[in-house]
């Protein structure tokens, strides 16, 4: 690993070269990332002509359904457009040396998609959980391998029909979440944004830090460069997190890290 380090250092620190891990810190960012996992997943399996790939892509698209069944994600993002737009406004006032017409962009660009949320009618995902072919596949998909051809006969049917057939009707299914995902995906981007990455170190494989408990941290960025031996293993809340750079070692628990490390950190909030 020393040897890995004295590399490191002589080249740089390039983010470019870098394995992202993020903490959410309350449970609307946590949700969003969970999302934003989702659908990127969906993009991935539809790009795919195979019935494999389709059953990824359904797997992936039940998973949604879950999610938004359980939660009303809408009213989450709505709500955070909202408390993301009061933020805009005040740096408006408070910061005159910023560029006004980029705040005014932003400002108007949270407007649009606070509107095309509040279009969005009824409860989301209820329309596909009443469509009779998808019912059919939810069900029998709660069980180990319950998808096989005897189990549901038309998602076989369905699976051997034309890759085009296959990838308008996904196409079809995840419309009504494009308001939503535009949605979280502008947010997660100003809080992203929000902050640059900060040198830091650990000592022994530990870093630890406070947060200012007046101000409400939304998510932790921490870059580790790729190639390392180790990983971060982040913990803790709101006011105080833990980061801990553990070696996994096969068949064994994994270990933290013996020396003292350089990594890049940053503490988002909008």
């Amino acid at each position: 690993m020393t040897l890995f380090l004295a590399a490191f250092h002589a080249k740089g620190f390039s983010l470019n070269d870098m394995i992202l891990y993020e903490f959410p810190l309350n449970e609307r960012i946590r949700l969003f990332i969970r999302l934003e996992q989702l659908f990127q997943q969906l993009d991935h399996h539809i790009k795919g002509v195979s019935s494999w790939d389709c059953r990824a892509a359904i797997m992936t698209l039940l998973e949604l359904l879950s999610v938004f069944g359980r939660t009303d994600v809408r009213s989450e993002a709505m709500q955070e457009i909202d408390r993301q737009t009061a933020a805009l406004h005040r740096m408006t006032r408070l910061h005159s040396g910023i560029d006004q017409k980029i705040l005014g962009q932003a400002i108007l660009d949270l407007e649009a998609l606070n509107r095309g949320l509040y279009k969005v009618a009824g409860k989301l995902g209820q329309t596909l959980l009443e469509d009779e072919f998808l019912k059919g596949v939810i069900q029998r998909g709660a069980l180990p391998g319950g998808s096989c051809s005897f189990d549901v006969p038309a998602y076989h049917h369905w699976l051997n029909s034309e890759p085009s057939v296959r990838r308008q009707d996904l196409i079809g299914w995840i419309e009504p979440f494009n308001h939503v995902r535009q949605a979280i995906d502008t947010l997660m981007n100003f809080i992203r944004t929000s902050a640059n990455a900060s040198r830091e170190f650990t000592v022994a494989g530990f870093y630890q830090k406070s947060l200012d408990h007046t101000l409400a941290y939304q998510l932790l960025r921490v870059f580790v460069p790729k190639g390392a031996p180790y990983y971060a293993e982040i913990s803790g809340g709101k006011h105080r997190f833990t980061i801990r750079f553990m070696v996994r070692d096969i068949g064994e628990r994994p270990l933290q890290v013996a020396e003292d490390l350089e990594f890049r950190l940053s503490c988002c909030l909008f």
